[in-house]
């Protein structure tokens, strides 16, 4: 499906003439360089390659500075492979025109990442016990698992303490509220994955 890169900018919100707040993310969409066309003759399957960006010429390995010559711009940060997208050739432009208001659309980025977390913070569990009955080192502890001598294992998907955050996110069916074509910002109702500054991808 076509799409485009973009950037989380942060959120606000947009008031309606009754006064009700809405909340919703602000994201700079593009503009982005067509730096590979793909044919199914070529390659196999048909997709159009985006680069978002900048990132230094001396930084970037010889191989890819020869990749952004032959689409005549200057080195991209971020590559991504869209379908879908028809008569765009290589070296043009997308930019946040390819989106309209009321258009609903999905946003992939990476979660915020907190760390090695217990139960209670990961799963929202209760805890083991209160504390008026003894217990002072026991109230966020995850309590018995289940395993003995048979299984003599722990069941994978077991939901036990580990790595929150961090992963890849999809969130389906936002409305565009706003598109600022001349600033390439799309205002989108609700939440996005990801930090302020970090990278996201919108697809129709």
């Amino acid at each position: 499906m076509p799409g485009i890169i973009g950037r989380k900018v942060g959120m606000t919100s947009i008031y309606s003439a009754e006064g009700k707040a809405t909340p919703c993310t602000v994201i700079e969409a593009g503009p982005c360089v067509v730096t590979q066309v793909k044919t199914e003759d070529r390659d196999g399957y048909t997709a159009v390659q985006l680069g978002f960006g900048d990132r230094k010429e001396k930084n970037t390995p010889n191989a890819l500075n020869g990749h952004f010559k032959k689409a005549n711009t200057t080195p991209k940060s971020v590559l991504v492979e869209f379908s879908d997208f028809e008569d765009l050739n290589l070296g043009e432009t997308v930019d946040a025109t390819i989106f309209s208001e009321g258009e609903f659309v999905n946003v992939s980025g990476t979660s915020k990442g907190k760390g090695f977390q217990g139960v209670v913070k990961r799963h929202g569990f209760g805890g083991v016990g209160q504390s008026t009955h003894g217990q002072h080192n026991r109230l966020r502890a995850p309590g018995s698992i289940g395993a003995a001598s048979y299984p003599a294992r722990v069941f994978k998907g077991m939901r036990m303490a580990g790595q929150t955050g961090n992963k890849r996110v999809t969130i389906e069916n936002l409305q565009i509220l706003k598109v600022l074509a001349d600033k390439n910002l799309l205002v989108v109702k609700g939440s996005i994955p990801g930090a302020k500054g970090s990278t996201v991808i919108i697809e129709k």
